[in-house]
C-alpha cells in the first residue's frame, strides 16, 4: 500500500433511538477522531459529527465504515436499567476533486451566520459560518469551525463535492447491474456492525466476527477491527 497522503471526510447522523442515537452519534465520532489522533493523522471538526481527517491512505483504511451502526446498552437516563437499542449512520467521503464534480455557482445558494461554537470572539461576532445549499439535489453542507469565512467556504464546497460523488456512487448501485460503488461495501442503509455493551463486545456482519474490550474500542482502538475489514 503506497503512503499516499488523502483527505476524507466522515458524516455520522442519528438514525432510530431518539435522544440516545444523537449520544451515539457523537460517541462514533469521537470514536473516530481518538483513532486517527492514534495514528498521528490530522483532524478537523467541520459541523456537528462531521470530521475532516488527512492522512495516508486514510480512505482505502475508513471506506468500509460506511453503513449503519448500532448499540445495544443501557441509556444514562434509564432508571429501570432497561437494554436500549439505537443506530447512527456513518458516511465515509473521499476529497473530490473540482475536475472531478464541477459546481455551477448558479447551482449554488449561500448562507452565512454566527458560528454557535466555541471559536473565539471573532467567530461569534462575524458572520463566518457557511451554509451551502445545491439547489437542484437539495443537499445541504454546512462548515463553522474556522475563524475565517472563506475557509469556511472552501470547506463547504469540498463537503458538497464529495455527497454529491455519494450520491452519484449510489445511484449507480441502483441501475448498473453488478456495479460495486467506491464508498466501500456498507452504503448508509445497511448495517455493518453491532457494539453490544452489556456482552462487551462488537460484531461486524458483513464477516460474521466480533471483539470484545467494547471500551476500548469506543476510546478509539480500532486497528483490529478496521484492519481485518479492509483486508
Amino acid at each position: 500500500m503506497n503512503n499516499q497522503t488523502e483527505k476524507v471526510y466522515i458524516e455520522i447522523r442519528s438514525a432510530a433511538g431518539g435522544n440516545e442515537a444523537k449520544i451515539w452519534a457523537t460517541d462514533l465520532a469521537r470514536m473516530y477522531t481518538r483513532y486517527a489522533t492514534k495514528n498521528n493523522w490530522k483532524t478537523r471538526t467541520i459541523g456537528e459529527n462531521v470530521i475532516q481527517i488527512t492522512g495516508p491512505n486514510v480512505f482505502k483504511l475508513l471506506e468500509n465504515e460506511s453503513g449503519v451502526h448500532r448499540v445495544q446498552r443501557v441509556p444514562a437516563t434509564e432508571k429501570r436499567g432497561r437494554i436500549h437499542t439505537s443506530t447512527a449512520t456513518v458516511a465515509v467521503l473521499p476529497e473530490i476533486k473540482e475536475k472531478e464534480i464541477e459546481l455551477n455557482p448558479r447551482d449554488l445558494e449561500w448562507q452565512f451566520y454566527r458560528a454557535s461554537t466555541h471559536g473565539g470572539q471573532n467567530v461569534q461576532k462575524v458572520s463566518t459560518a457557511v451554509r451551502l445549499i445545491h439547489k437542484p439535489t437539495g443537499i445541504a453542507v454546512t462548515s463553522e469551525q474556522e475563524r475565517q469565512q472563506i475557509q469556511n467556504r472552501e470547506i463547504a464546497r469540498d463537503l458538497l463535492r464529495a455527497r454529491l460523488w455519494e450520491k452519484q456512487e449510489a445511484e449507480k448501485e441502483k441501475t448498473i447491474a453488478g456495479y460495486r460503488s467506491a464508498i466501500g461495501r456498507g452504503m448508509r442503509s445497511e448495517k455493518i456492525r453491532t457494539y453490544n455493551f452489556p456482552q462487551n463486545r462488537v460484531t461486524d456482519h458483513r464477516i460474521k466476527k466480533s471483539w470484545g474490550n467494547l471500551d476500548a474500542v469506543i476510546n478509539g482502538d480500532l486497528e483490529k477491527i478496521i484492519n481485518f475489514v479492509s483486508k
